[in-house]
């Protein structure tokens, strides 16, 4: 049975663990050491000099020095230390001191745009989530300039919630599904627009102030598991995402990988059935055509005799075939089976190509685990195991709000090589 990853294996702190013993295998990155002072304490959550001096491996001197910094500039804050970490180099009768990020240093938005509804979080230097808003979208198509209202509306709202206002927004990072070019900004397609390679990043440069950074919502999300989620503590990891449509990210090395050109691991197109099923890009027999919540409503409406009008039609018919199924529906049972066989196909494959330790699902389709072994048990037959060590497969329940707050991963990154890259 696949198990789900629970918040409470999750350690504190926000960002990769890329120092110290937490993480086998994983390569640092070259970054000034300042910055990684930075970021050791936070993803960490609070650490003491001397936890900063053994995980970086630098002397106590250098150290204090690159603390002070950071506290000067409003980085970093001296606070009292969790009575319940380790006590490390602290004298008799004295107080235990460590150091957290100063989260109100600057703050950033994270925006998940999808088809059904649209969410956006507020989050402070710290990763912490300080306003968070979720709306029905639009459930069609729609200009860029459309697109941007909706964004731009979002933003509104989650200021508010949060109290702040916009001038103190300083980056903004955007999810949508689709084929992105990250380094650009260009979206190539999107199923949420009419226009094809659409410069998004030049478009929202005239409606505010801060920089935006966009990518497609998988990688949003790998990048949300990467920060916050069950892959802080692994170097190299896949998530695949089954919601209306198939997705994929791949962490290698605590570095999100997206292909030579910014581009790959578009797992739900690749093709797994010659002039198949029909699939939202055009083309035929794409993955996603099989497992995505389109694909499965398609197939629902046939097995259980109903009509599906619309997104919330869908989702109704989505929901009857849960409760079919799980009630022993034959024809619900048989939808769920096929699809489960297609979803162990591109699971092998997956390990086939990549041979990752972990692979992370999320999705309406994993909710389904009276099925989950089946699946398990396709994908090890599918897969070429003799001398490989065995891929682990759990399962993640990440709502929406979750999502947009991958979305501000690559804006609290830039930030982070701004203000504390360089003294």
């Amino acid at each position: 049975m696949l198990k789900y990853i629970e918040d409470a294996q999750i350690p504190k702190g926000c960002g990769p663990l890329l120092a110290g013993d937490h993480v086998s295998g994983a390569t640092l990155p070259t970054l000034p050491l300042r910055q990684q002072v930075f970021e050791h304490v936070r993803a960490s959550g609070q650490a003491a000099r001397a936890d900063i001096t053994r995980a970086l491996h630098i002397s106590a001197g250098s150290a204090t020095t690159l603390v002070a910094d950071l506290i000067a500039s409003g980085l970093l804050r001296e606070v009292a230390a969790d009575p319940l970490a380790p006590a490390r180099d602290v004298g008799r009768g004295r107080p235990r001191v460590a150091l957290e990020v100063v989260g109100e240093a600057a703050f950033v938005i994270g925006i998940k745009l999808e088809f059904k509804r649209h969410s956006a979080v507020l989050c402070d230097f710290a990763g912490q989530v300080v306003g968070a808003v979720s709306v029905p979208a639009s459930e069609r198509r729609r200009s860029t300039d459309h697109l941007l209202d909706e964004v731009m509306s979002l933003i509104d709202k989650v200021v508010a919630d949060s109290g702040r206002t916009a001038q103190e927004i300083r980056a903004v990072g955007l999810g949508l599904p689709g084929i992105v070019d990250a380094d650009s900004g260009l979206v190539r397609w999107s199923s949420l627009l009419h226009d094809g390679n659409v410069d998004l990043v030049a478009a929202f440069a005239s409606r505010f102030h801060a920089p935006l950074f966009t990518d497609n919502d998988t990688n949003m999300l790998t990048l949300a598991e990467l920060w916050f989620g069950g892959g802080r503590q692994k170097a190299d990891f896949a998530v695949v995402t089954i919601e209306n449509g198939v997705g994929m990210g791949l962490v290698v090395n605590n570095q999100l990988y997206r292909g030579t050109h910014g581009m790959g691991l578009e797992l739900g197109h690749t093709k797994v059935h010659l002039d198949g099923a029909l699939c939202r890009c055009g083309q035929r027999g794409c993955l996603e055509a099989y497992l995505g919540d389109y694909a499965i409503s398609r197939e629902a409406a046939t097995a259980l005799d109903v009509e599906e009008t619309g997104p919330r039609g869908q989702d109704a018919v989505l929901h009857h075939l849960h409760d079919a199924a799980k009630t022993g529906h034959a024809g619900a049972q048989a939808v769920f089976q096929r699809a489960g066989r297609y979803l162990a196909v591109g699971l092998s494959n997956i390990i086939q190509l990549f041979d990752p330790p972990l692979i992370i699902l999320s999705g309406k389709l994993t909710q389904s685990d009276y099925y989950s072994d089946e699946v398990l048990a396709e994908m090890e037959k599918l897969t070429l195991s003799d001398g490989r060590r065995r891929c682990v497969v759990e399962l993640r329940h990440w709502d929406d709000l979750e999502w947009a707050r991958g979305a501000a991963v690559p804006a609290l990154t830039a930030l982070t090589a701004q203000m504390a890259g360089a003294a």
